[in-house]
């Protein structure tokens, strides 16, 4: 080979081998000219498992998926130019929901930049300060001391994107023709570092242990709230603490909390409902507020949060994170949540008695539980998903998509003893992605269901050919109300002046046609009868499994308020 390829060849199969020897396993391709150098590579690689994708912007959210299920870093690769720009929804999401992401561009080198070449942008920071860390790296050479560069380059962006708070790294690669490297010259080291990074526990001090531990002997009615991106390891560690000192979890569907074999008396889970009664959330004021992750997503825990004044709210992160959008947080504590629960579980514990405090939010919460799983009401949107909960296997993942599903999702997902885990993209909240992001996410979990609008499921039909290309199993339920529902609760909608172009955006799409032309099979449910049906024929079922239900927009949110109207009544009733 000549000089030209042996140091393309040498430099880029230098940092891929430290990539995988550094635990990344995955690799998220779509096609491109710069990048086939790195594509080549990748594939070459015994130890990596390659996707190819050729829509950019769903190939980011696909490789989120994987590296969200796994926790560990997976890469995203493309050639230069606007490739490179619709890998950033995803890397904002990323960045924003901290899940490990690496980002790796082709560019022009040097001298064909800002000179009119085509398919050249300036990819110089590119993602701005929505990735961890950024670099240009640089040509590729193949002496001693830059193939040492590139080593450390991987080492570090695989420890950065791993490390309190997670997130991307983008590596930008300046590559000058020819593009081919000579692969019959490769020698991988078979997962041999020379260099790895590794992260401790983050503890609390004593003098803050002592600190915090005055705090809490002095507000016996303290309120631990568990969000979404909480450490599936700390989950027992915050029951027990929660058990300890008689401290009532309210626990987002997003945390896990709400679901497994760990304990689960003192959960909290229905409170998006009885916190709307403003007799009940002035009967609930607490002390003293500690949370774990991020903020949920009910809108009138929100609420009430924001009208607690003047009382000490904690929140525990193992990353260094100001996670405050109520403005109400007094202190934040960068510690590991499990440690942070038994460093301070000390001295002896609440007991029966003492639990007033505790017991006044059980009966709540069991009066509120027993209304939704048993109230009845008529065939809409609630209900199916209430249903598809209750259908869901001991093991099974859901995902459900922004606006109004993760917000069915919180109002119905009931504590059960099954192992559900539920997913969304909460960094950034968008509709962007989802189907992409939990095709991704399929990849590792089993049986997985997605739930999503038909909005966001249009928004990312694309990805559904990553479903077809390496067939993978999912079940994908679509609420298809002909728009944006979500915007029927809002103010908006009482103001008929252009709301439907504006905001209801009604799209009459028969999906039937997207199944067929990605190879999916698809069951349309107008009635209640045809939904338990649909469920029952997808389950077991390989490929991608699409129940389209369709509803009202309108007769949803009737049929939601007098629902709500309903429950704040019996509530009342029962409690007060």
């Amino acid at each position: 080979m000549d000089e030209h390829q042996q140091r393309l060849t040498q430099y880029l199969a230098a940092f891929i081998d430290e990539l995988t020897a550094n635990g990344v396993e995955e690799v998220v391709i779509s096609p491109g000219s710069r990048s086939t150098p790195l594509a080549l590579l990748f594939t070459h690689h015994p130890g990596v498992r390659t996707y190819i994708n050729v829509d950019e912007r769903s190939a980011a959210f696909f490789g989120l998926g994987i590296a969200k299920a796994k926790n560990k870093p997976v890469v995203i690769l493309c050639t230069s130019g606007t490739a490179a720009a619709n890998y950033y929804p995803a890397v904002v999401e990323a960045r924003y929901a901290k899940v490990p992401l690496i980002v790796l561009t082709a560019d022009r080198p040097h001298e064909l930049r800002e000179v009119g070449a085509p398919q050249a942008i300036n990819q110089i920071d590119l993602y701005g300060k929505h990735v961890k860390w950024s670099v240009d790296m640089a040509l590729p050479e193949s002496t001693p001391g830059i193939l040492k560069y590139a080593k450390a380059s991987a080492t570090r962006g695989v420890g950065l994107s791993l490390s309190a708070p997670a997130g991307p790294v983008h590596f930008n690669f300046p590559i000058r023709e020819p593009l081919i490297p000579a692969l019959e010259d490769v020698t991988f080291t078979n997962n041999q570092s020379e260099k790895r990074v590794s992260s401790g526990v983050r503890g609390l001090t004593p003098d803050m242990r002592d600190d915090l531990s005055r705090t809490l002997r002095e507000k016996r009615d303290g309120l631990i709230i568990c969000g979404p991106g909480l450490d599936p390891s700390a989950l027992e560690s915050i029951t027990d603490f929660s058990e300890h000192y008689g401290f009532p979890i309210i626990a987002d569907p997003l945390s896990q909390v709400r679901s497994g074999s760990h304990p689960k008396d003192g959960v909290i889970e229905t409170y998006d409902a009885f916190l709307k009664v403003k007799e009940v959330n002035e009967e609930l004021h607490p002390e003293l507020i500690i949370r774990f992750g991020a903020m949920p997503v009910s809108k009138p825990l929100t609420l009430f949060l924001k009208g607690l004044k003047d009382i000490p709210h904690w929140v525990v992160s193992s990353g260094e994170e100001w996670q405050d959008p109520i403005a109400r947080a007094t202190e934040f504590i960068y510690c590991d949540e499990r440690s942070f629960c038994m460093d301070l579980q000390t001295g002896a514990g609440i007991n029966h008695e003492e639990k007033e405090w505790m017991n006044k939010w059980k009966s709540v919460n069991d009066s509120s539980r027993r209304i939704l799983k048993d109230g009845d009401q008529p065939w809409n949107e609630g209900k199916a998903v209430k249903q598809l909960i209750e259908h869901l296997p001991d093991g099974a993942s859901i995902f459900a998509s922004n606006s109004m599903p993760i917000r069915y999702i919180d109002t119905y997902f009931f504590n059960s003893e099954k192992s559900v885990s539920v997913y969304a993209n909460r960094g950034a909240n968008g509709i962007d992605g989802v189907v992409s992001t939990a095709l991704g996410m399929s990849t590792v979990q089993a049986p997985i269901y997605l739930l999503i609008g038909d909005l966001a499921f249009f928004h990312d039909l694309n990805g559904l050919l990553a479903a077809k290309k390496y067939n993978l199993d999912m079940t994908i339920v679509v609420m298809n109300n002909n728009g944006g529902g979500i915007f029927s609760y809002l103010p908006q909608a009482s103001d008929g002046t252009h709301f439907e172009e504006l905001f209801g955006t009604p799209m009459d799409l028969d999906f039937s046609s997207a199944a067929a032309f990605y190879g999916a099979s698809y069951t349309l449910v107008k009635e209640e009868e045809e939904y338990s049906e649909a469920l029952k024929h997808a389950e077991g079922q390989k490929g991608i499994n699409i129940i389209e239900v369709l509803t009202n927009r309108e007769e949803n949110v009737a049929i939601h308020r007098k629902m709500w109207n309903f429950v704040s009544q019996e509530i009342l009733k029962g409690n007060l």
